[in-house]
């Protein structure tokens, strides 16, 4: 190449095109051609420099200075790129290494050649010092502006995530995943849950995680940015907003639920279009739109519609009490966080520390275990042990005024783990007792003062089990003769014929099962007072054997106890007065939850720890799950398979759940009024005396109709009432009352006070006379035996007694069901009050 031309090619193609024809004139003769082998070091960066270098042609590459934060790849190199130059003007080692991939030609002029050239043309020196000059000027302008952005960024960095995501729990491996996905791109994020669950820690992992983790995080807590949106996004002709000053980098947006309602519609902007617009100081000023580099995180409480769309990724965090496998292992961690920063040995914790744990709710989630934690450490004393004592969480709502009887009495517990409850009971006595029983009431006497089943089961059983409902709830039907022979059959029918009994048809079964127990009961009212059952004996039979019936023929065709649950008319009964009862079975959500894998309470299965083998709940019922007595038969199945004891036998205020986890159903509240018309119904001879009514109930269909109105009519009353109490609510508020199914449930205590009025003087009185009773039944005189027998004035005061009570009572459940002012709900009130007279007047 001749001199001219590559004076040409120097001006077209190099950074020299700045010098004059003259300077590149003089520099072309001492440019000498120099070939470079493949993979061969051209310039070393720290050494010194033996010359100019200017790439002819091939391919080569530089890597940028190490002080270069940003220098993460190398550079290549173009025909006409200059090496050593600033080094050799400024008399500086070479700033950087060049590597030359192919045969590449270079143009080279040595170093003291380059030093003749510039010394004989000062020009040289003096143009690219002000270029050097404008270089220094642009990093320190670049120097200044990193220095206010650091500035505007320092109060809002996260240095780093506080830790990762703890546990073992198939929603720690899942959030695990979910934060490695969304560290894969830069896609936008909405992180929402409960308050508590370090949500932030979770945006903050997944920058750290990122390819930007190099970048600059902030976290803005929306609650502290200005209406305008001036830090955020900027004014006009002022200082940087934080999305320009972050640049690349990531931001956290936390709180979004409290962002300014003014700044919602620029933040989705900023989500849809990836641009804001600056804030102008007047309303003159155009908007001067600005592309926005930064990634967003969006922490919330809850999920928004609006920005679900325009993000890439969503988290919902699952709260810790759905999480309560993984709070042994943030135990473990928080202790181990703790005594570190104590500076003392690290403390262990007991599993029965863990069970109780498992066993709260943890409104405050992360937090509040945290600082549970803490608290417990702050209270060791000559141990390093955090034991069952040490930790006490809040009780939740569902634990207040609870006792576990079970623990209070071991030898409760080790009684109904026994083979004696129910089994030996059931199938040692009550299955013989209940068959001998039935023969006698067909076989023996037919009235009950010479029969004593029949005593037995009118004078003894009906008072009783009324007695037994507000202690022990559904107790009975764990001894019930019923199901005992429907469990035979059962065993009997997949033993001889090999048959698969059936699935419950469980939505069938919900829907229509209660009316047919309502049914049911109300023709046995009827059949029960107009042929006299009380006092005969066969038909008191025939009434046991249709319901052992139907219980054996449901057992035959359909697994566990479906007659029992759903159809049983006794059991309603038993189900309905039983949300009356001052204890209740129930379990620890958190221990279910954290250490059961096999549900062998529910489900059955092989002996596993402490747990025993057992079928499974006969009601298919979980007790962790229990919100309702009417579901527990109490036969202690569950107690008995359980191998982690998490299950409770509480004692609990009465009722309580009338007014806290109850559903109400209308086929319940239907029963209810049936239970209630039947105490008017069984005293049909003193409400016809003191109505003065002309009514033969000797003749079969005035005593019919007469009973089939009075089994309707006493129910009307608080249906009145209601109607009332929706009138005045009206008036007076604007608003509707509660809804009638759901305020029906405070006549419960005064429906079983008016039953269990009626049935007090069979018990107190004939129940006494059991002994010759016994004896006349197979043709002994028994006069001479002892009785006991109540006085006819203790008798009345008893019954009064109990009126009152639960007329007192029905007042109370009322307003505790209604949450309202004791004069709202005065109509009601004043229907328990008639019905409470009326039950005074007619017993």
């Amino acid at each position: 190449m001749t001199s001219l031309n590559l004076v040409t090619w120097l001006q077209e193609r190099t950074a020299l095109s700045l010098l004059s024809d003259d300077v590149l004139g003089a520099i072309a003769p001492s440019l000498e051609e120099r070939i470079v082998p493949p993979d061969t070091t051209v310039t070393q960066e720290e050494t010194p420099a033996d010359g100019l270098y200017i790439l002819a042609e091939g391919r080569a590459e530089s890597n940028r200075p190490p002080s270069n934060p940003e220098s993460e790849r190398n550079v290549s190199l173009l025909p006409g790129s200059v090496l050593n130059l600033q080094a050799l003007l400024l008399d500086r080692p070479t700033q950087q290494t060049a590597i030359a991939h192919n045969e590449c030609k270079f143009w080279f002029v040595s170093a003291a050649t380059f030093q003749e050239l510039v010394e004989q043309h000062p020009e040289i020196s003096q143009l690219f010092a002000q270029q050097l000059a404008e270089e220094v000027a642009q990093l320190t302008s670049k120097l200044t502006y990193e220095q206010e952005r650091q500035a505007i960024l320092r109060p809002y960095l996260v240095p780093k995530a506080r830790r990762g995501i703890i546990g073992k729990s198939r929603y720690a491996v899942r959030l695990r995943k979910q934060v490695e996905e969304a560290s894969k791109d830069r896609q936008s994020v909405l992180i929402f849950g409960e308050p508590g669950l370090e949500k932030d820690n979770i945006a903050a992992l997944i920058h750290y995680s990122s390819s930007s983790r190099r970048k600059a995080v902030i976290q803005v807590d929306c609650s502290t940015l200005q209406a305008s949106g001036a830090d955020l996004f900027g004014r006009v002709g002022g200082k940087p907003g934080l999305i320009e000053a972050l640049a690349e980098g990531t931001l956290i947006l936390n709180n979004i639920q409290e962002l300014p309602k003014t700044l919602f519609a620029d933040v989705l902007n900023v989500l849809k279009t990836g641009t804001y617009a600056l804030v102008s100081r007047t309303q003159e000023e155009p908007p001067q739109i600005q592309s926005s580099n930064a990634r967003i995180i969006i922490i919330a409480e809850k999920a928004f519609p609006k920005i679900n769309t325009l993000v890439g990724h969503r988290f919902k965090i699952p709260p810790l009490r759905v999480r309560k496998t993984d709070i042994g292992d943030y135990v473990k961690y928080y202790i181990s966080l703790i005594c570190r920063a104590k500076g003392i040995a690290k403390s262990s914790v007991t599993p029965e520390a863990i069970r109780r744990l498992q066993s709260y709710d943890f409104p405050n989630n992360l937090r509040e275990l945290e600082n549970l934690v803490q608290r417990a450490i702050s209270q060791l004393k000559g141990c390093n042990e955090i034991t069952e004592e040490i930790i006490w969480p809040s009780q939740s709502k569902k634990k207040q005024f609870r006792l576990n009887l079970l623990n209070a009495y071991p030898q409760l517990r080790k009684f109904l783990r026994s083979p004696w409850w129910p089994d030996r009971v059931n199938y040692g006595f009550t299955l013989t007792a209940f068959a001998l029983i039935v023969a006698i009431l067909f076989l023996g006497p037919q009235t009950r003062d010479r029969n004593f089943a029949l005593n037995l089961f009118w004078a003894w059983w009906w008072p009783l089990i009324l007695l037994v409902f507000p202690f022990l709830g559904r107790a009975w039907c764990a001894v019930c003769p019923f199901m005992i022979y429907g469990e035979v059959t059962q065993k009997l029918s997949q033993t001889l014929f090999g048959r698969q009994l059936k699935r419950w048809p469980r939505e069938a079964a919900e829907k229509w099962g209660g009316w047919f127990l309502f049914g049911l009961f109300a023709l046995i009212l009827l059949w029960e007072e107009l042929w006299d059952l009380e006092n005969t004996a066969y038909l008191s039979a025939c009434l046991l054997l249709l319901i052992t019936a139907g219980a054996m023929i449901f057992s035959a065709i359909f697994e566990r106890r479906f007659w029992c649950r759903y159809l049983c008319p006794i059991g309603g009964m038993n189900g309905m007065f039983a949300k009356l009862s001052m204890t209740e079975l129930r379990a620890q959500q958190g221990i279910c939850s954290a250490e059961c894998t096999t549900y062998q309470c529910y489900k059955g299965g092989p002996q596993k720890g402490e747990g025993m083998e057992t079928d499974g709940c006969p009601l298919y019922s979980h007790p962790a799950q229990l919100e309702d007595n009417r579901d527990c038969v109490l036969c202690m199945t569950c107690l008995k398979a359980c191998p982690h004891r998490s299950v409770e036998f509480n004692l609990r205020p009465p009722g309580i759940e009338l007014w806290t986890t109850h559903t109400p159903r209308s086929y319940e509240v239907a029963l209810l009024f049936l239970l209630l018309n039947g105490v008017f119904l069984h005293c049909l001879p003193s409400l016809q005396s003191k109505l003065n009514l002309p009514i033969d109930l000797n003749n079969f269909w005035q005593h019919c109709a007469f009973s089939i109105v009075v089994l309707s009519l006493p129910a009307l009353f608080p249906v009145l009432a209601h109607g009332i109490l929706k009138l005045q609510y009206r008036l007076t508020q604007g608003l509707r009352p509660r809804a009638f199914v759901e305020l029906a449930y405070g006549y419960l205590p005064l429906v079983l006070a008016g039953n269990l009025a009626y049935y007090l003087p069979l018990g107190l009185q004939e129940g006494g006379r059991i002994l010759p009773v016994g004896l006349a039944t197979f043709g002994l005189n028994g006069e001479g035996l002892p009785i006991l027998v109540a006085h006819p004035a203790v008798v009345a005061f008893l019954q009064g007694s109990v009126l009152i009570f639960g007329v007192l009572l029905s007042v109370i459940v009322a307003q505790k069901i209604a949450r309202q002012p004791l004069r709202g709900m005065l109509p009601q009130h004043l229907a328990i009050l008639g019905l409470g007279i009326s039950f005074w007047a007619i017993l």
